[in-house]
């Protein structure tokens, strides 16, 4: 990736690997989080392990990215964060983020964010960067205003969570 370094501080953002394999079907398998993803059921190890072992890691032909967030002080994973709806001609993508219950209120999202906005800018030469928030997830929200994301609407009664509707905020950051 040229000179590109995705490392800040004690923060990696690395490809996806087979050991990951027990975090990754923790996480794609916690019914409390499927609304992030607009899931609504289980994955296989056998699938997340097929995932990591045959994604090309193209984001060009994929439209997506999933980046590990891993602690370089003692190699902990940490997170993940996804790049969806890679759009090269409009030169905008969609960012998610994941931190694993033990590692949140730690900064670690912070820098993660930074990492991969600049990587989105500086690499893949995009335009801007978006995300949905649910509008009660107020610790999120704060996160991406703190890192210049602007809320550009609200989606009303977007998302059934916890037996009720929600609204979704999205934000973006233009480069």
């Amino acid at each position: 990736m040229n000179d590109m370094k995705l490392i800040k501080e004690n923060i990696r953002l690395r490809a996806p690997e087979l050991e990951d394999l027990e975090m990754l079907y923790k996480w794609e398998n916690d019914e409390r989080i499927w609304y992030l993803s607009h899931t609504d059921t289980p994955f296989s190890r056998f699938d997340l392990e097929q995932f990591i072992l045959h994604s090309n890691h193209d984001i060009y032909s994929e439209k997506q990215y999933r980046f590990m967030i891993e602690n370089t002080q003692d190699n902990k994973l940490l997170g993940c964060v996804d790049l969806f709806d890679f759009d090269a001609k409009n030169k905008r993508l969609g960012l998610g983020i994941l931190i694993d219950e033990k590692h949140r209120r730690q900064g670690f999202a912070s820098k993660a964010i930074d990492i991969v906005v600049q990587y989105s800018f500086e690499q893949l030469d995009v335009h801007q960067v978006f995300c949905h928030v649910l509008s009660s997830n107020t610790d999120s929200l704060n996160l991406f205003k703190r890192k210049h994301f602007s809320m550009i609407g609200v989606k009303k009664d977007w998302v059934y969570f916890n037996k009720q509707y929600q609204d979704e905020v999205m934000l973006q950051l233009i480069k």
